[in-house]
């Protein structure tokens, strides 16, 4: 028996390799992968903007079912043959300091090296990607169960959502009657906008920037947002002001390589008030910065890194109730031989339309 996997072996260069499937012991699993949603890490990775030094099978927003579990790994983690999973981003050696804190993002035996969609190929059984029909299961993996009847593509949005939660609620401590500010429409803004105002956010803003945020902006009051700027046409701080007759209590940066949106952040927050960084400069400052207002304001700034279980396990409720147009969101759906396009498009180096939602299947359209 054997997997296919798409190999990224440099920037721009996909291979599509046949690999075998490893035996499966106590302590172990293998998963049968139905979706693997994508983001932004994706087409940087493809583009070689996150530079790595050895071919890998990308892919870390994995949904699948346990095709093979061995007797501890699946008391381990609960589940049994045919069971839909989610698979989280790190691992967990679940007895290191960090673990057992709970911060199983910094795992001294895991954290980033052994990140899902991340490690070396040649490091056996390779299988360690979500572009590919089966992902190996290794004892430190850490799973999900999926709720019934969920779909497998929309699923995958236990990734993005489970993001809006951590960065637009837990790390700020939102509050009912909390005035939000969202900066950035993509995926993770939506979620955000969801995630706050289902916390009982008293007023929500999401802000974009220009004809490749439009429709997203326009999507952005099916996701709880009260209202939508952009802020090549608006100032967001004065719209926000005229709306709310103040400023925010929280502000939520989710843009990635937007650096003066750092700027707009502290701009839109109240003194006293919590701004959470969760999108990536990209290099080159930020344009406007004026470290003094963080001063006069005495305002909270955390940065965020990924997501835990914490955020994931609400996520995927949320998604099985139906909260929100989650289901209705522009999405695009491809397979081994459609997805390098789609990721070209989603790095802007090939014409078309952007959607929302992308997200790889091993079925193509119809995981």
């Amino acid at each position: 028996m054997s997997a296919e996997a798409l190999v990224l072996t440099d920037a721009r260069h996909f291979e599509r390799r046949v690999l075998p499937i490893p035996d499966i012991g106590d302590d172990d699993g293998l998963l049968r992968v139905e979706a693997c949603g994508l983001c932004g890490t994706d087409h940087e990775q493809y583009t070689g903007h996150i530079a790595s030094r050895h071919a890998f099978i990308p892919g870390h927003e994995v949904i699948g079912t346990i095709e093979r579990v061995g007797r501890r790994a699946g008391e381990r983690w609960g589940v049994e043959e045919g069971d839909r999973v989610a698979v989280e981003v790190f691992q967990s050696c679940r007895a290191c300091d960090a673990c057992r804190s709970g911060m199983y993002r910094r795992c001294e035996r895991n954290g980033l090296a052994t990140m899902v969609g991340f490690v070396d190929v040649s490091r056996p059984p390779g299988l360690w990607g979500g572009y590919a029909t089966h992902l190996y299961l290794g004892p430190d993996s850490m799973l999900l169960p999926v709720p019934p009847g969920l779909d497998p593509v929309l699923a995958t949005m236990f990734n993005p959502l489970g993001a809006g939660i951590r960065w637009a609620v837990d790390v700020p401590t939102t509050t009912p009657g909390d005035v939000v500010a969202i900066l950035g429409p993509g995926v993770r803004g939506l979620c955000a906008a969801a995630a706050a105002s289902d916390a009982g956010a008293g007023f929500v803003m999401v802000t974009g920037r220009g004809e490749r945020d439009a429709e997203r902006l326009a999507l952005a009051s099916s996701f709880g947002a009260n209202l939508a700027i952009d802020v090549e046409t608006q100032d967001p701080t004065r719209a926000l002001k005229s709306a709310t007759g103040g400023l925010a209590d929280v502000v939520i940066d989710v843009t990635a390589k937007a650096p003066a949106a750092f700027a707009q952040a502290l701009s839109l927050a109240r003194p006293g008030g919590t701004v959470v960084i969760a999108g990536t400069r990209g290099g080159g400052g930020a344009p406007d910065f004026t470290p003094d207002l963080i001063v006069y304001k005495e305002l909270r700034v955390f940065g965020a890194l990924g997501v835990d279980v914490n955020a994931y396990r609400p996520a995927l409720d949320m998604l099985a109730r139906g909260q929100h147009a989650f289901s209705s969101l522009p999405r695009e759906v491809a397979g081994f031989d459609d997805l390098e396009p789609l990721l070209q498009r989603l790095a802007g180096e090939r014409d078309g339309a952007l959607p929302v939602h992308a997200v790889f299947s091993p079925a193509g359209g119809a995981p």
